[in-house]
């Protein structure tokens, strides 16, 4: 299991999270309140969490297709919804 994370500091976190959860509901199983949000995709799944001052983001996959497809999908979104801060996510592997 690939596990990976990325933090943005960022005042609109829950805003952004319930925006992605939303959007991506759409597709694929997704379920999200203000500060926690949880997708899942065919190709891995998805945890979000919101603070007052930035939105967690942490994804797991089976293999590294697979896990770079779901940052991409994650990435470009976020870069859309997020455009006035220009918010970058930074993956990092997580244990």
């Amino acid at each position: 299991m690939i596990v990976v994370t990325s933090t943005a500091h960022t005042a609109s976190a829950s805003k952004y999270l319930q925006q992605l959860c939303k959007h991506f509901a759409h597709k694929v199983p997704a379920d999200w309140d203000a500060n926690k949000g949880e997708v899942s995709f065919p190709f891995g799944f998805c945890q979000m969490f919101a603070t007052d001052a930035s939105l967690t983001i942490r994804c797991e996959a089976d293999e590294d297709q697979s896990m770079a497809r779901m940052k991409g999908v994650i990435d470009s979104h976020i870069e859309r919804f997020a455009w006035r801060e220009e918010l970058k996510l930074e993956w990092r592997p997580t244990a």
